[in-house]
């Protein structure tokens, strides 16, 4: 069954091809659509354009299928183009007529774009609990290890002591920036395009205000253009925030794999979080946290491949949208899997206390020796010149006396800071 059916068939390598996989992605949304189906039915019984014994019928049939989505029986078959002419086709089986009725004053097109916009809505806000968990899990382990040591890189040389809390709670507030970007798109989304139709509205006397309501949209897309327009944006709205994210958690998932490592040995994890060597029986690796780098990478292109897909296209509908839909998904469900086994492995992260005495630390307070200096009462250039000229006559001797009262200050300062910010989200 097609929606767009006139009587004639077509050619089967066409419709294999336009058609794609389209039954295997569209049952994600299948919820989203039937919820939506049941309100726009909810209205045009309102509007007097079906009667109330054949709401109950739509209503009767939704609920069924409903059904076979919750208890995942829910099927769309070869004969179906997709989601929206499986349900139509159910409806019109057991209910004759009235399953006719269901696509008055509403086209594929809006039909589509009001079942992604609850996908990417709900899913958001999803994911926006999840990153808020994360947070609370780096807030913690920043409060637990804030006086550990450890030492700061730049250029990836020794730099600087720094402490575990500092780096804990410096991806947590990288987090909240990530977050930002998520309550953009929830923005985004979180707009009613029913009744747009094919892109230039409905002549039937629809109440969008109603549909609107009813399905939980926080407005409308007022403009039936504008809302085919969103085709593309809000996928490539979601995708940055997707992007932003999948940064913030490989640059973590390196400092983890490298901060593993015997060169640096600064962390560690259980036996249970790790894999071995086939040939090396020595081998601890973090393969979770590489496999987190790849997939956060793997998403952080698909910013790109929706700009790609939709960057040159002119107003009104066009079928490359259909492209957008598989990898959007797809990345829907990468992502929450990600944020939850970042959760889950990092949470038992072990710690290590790092021996000082090993020479590669040895300038590593340096820039504490001067400040030390300067606050007897010397210059900072002539305190950095003092400094410099120990470390080049190999006469230097670190002072740890202040260290970790100056480590402890700061990072009490960061974790008040950062949850203000975001509580102030």
């Amino acid at each position: 069954m097609k929606l767009w059916d006139k009587g004639f068939t077509i050619d089967k390598k066409i419709e294999q091809f336009t058609v794609g996989n389209d039954r295997e992605i569209d049952v994600h949304i299948a919820k989203y659509d039937i919820h939506a189906s049941l309100v726009h039915a909810k209205m045009l019984e309102k509007i007097n354009m079906i009667s109330s014994e054949e709401l109950q019928q739509l209503e009767a049939g939704l609920s069924e299928l409903q059904k076979q989505v919750d208890d995942q029986t829910f099927a769309i078959e070869s004969q179906f183009e997709d989601v929206h002419s499986k349900i139509e086709y159910e409806l019109t089986k057991h209910y004759g007529e009235v399953g006719k009725k269901i696509h008055t004053a509403r086209s594929r097109n809006d039909q589509v774009l009001v079942a992604l916009q609850l996908f990417y809505k709900d899913n958001l806000q999803q994911l926006l609990q999840k990153s808020e968990t994360l947070f609370e899990t780096l807030l913690q382990l920043a409060e637990t290890h804030q006086e550990k040591l450890l030492p700061g890189y730049t250029h990836l040389q020794v730099a600087m002591p720094s402490s575990f809390g500092l780096w804990f709670s410096a991806y947590a507030e990288m987090i909240i920036d990530d977050m930002y970007l998520f309550d953009a798109a929830l923005k985004t989304v979180d707009q009613n395009p029913l009744g747009s139709a094919a892109g230039y509205g409905s002549s039937f006397p629809i109440d969008r205000a109603f549909t609107t309501k009813e399905m939980g949209f926080a407005t409308l897309k007022f403009n039936a253009v504008a809302a085919q327009m969103s085709r593309g944006k809000s996928e490539r709205t979601i995708a940055a925030a997707f992007g932003s994210l999948g940064n913030t958690l490989s640059r973590f998932a390196m400092d983890i794999c490298l901060y593993m490592s015997q060169n640096f040995d600064f962390i560690s994890f259980p036996d249970e979080l790790t894999t071995g060597s086939s040939i090396m029986p020595h081998k601890k690796n973090p393969d979770v946290f590489e496999l987190i780098r790849g997939k956060c990478n793997k998403i952080q292109a698909l910013h790109s491949e929706m700009l790609l897909i939709t960057n040159n296209l002119p107003s009104g509908y066009h079928r490359d949208f259909q492209l957008l839909k598989e990898n959007m998904i797809s990345s829907f469900i990468e992502i929450d899997t990600i944020l939850e086994i970042f959760n889950y492995s990092i949470q038992q992260i072990i710690v290590k206390d790092i021996d000082l005495n090993i020479d590669k630390y040895k300038y590593l307070f340096t820039v504490d020796n001067i400040n030390n200096l300067v606050v007897s009462g010397m210059s900072f250039r002539e305190a950095y010149q003092q400094i410099g000229s120990e470390v080049q006559e190999g006469i230097y001797v670190p002072d740890y006396s202040k260290q970790h009262s100056h480590i402890g200050s700061i990072h009490n300062l960061c974790l008040s800071e950062i949850r203000e910010k975001f509580c102030n989200r």
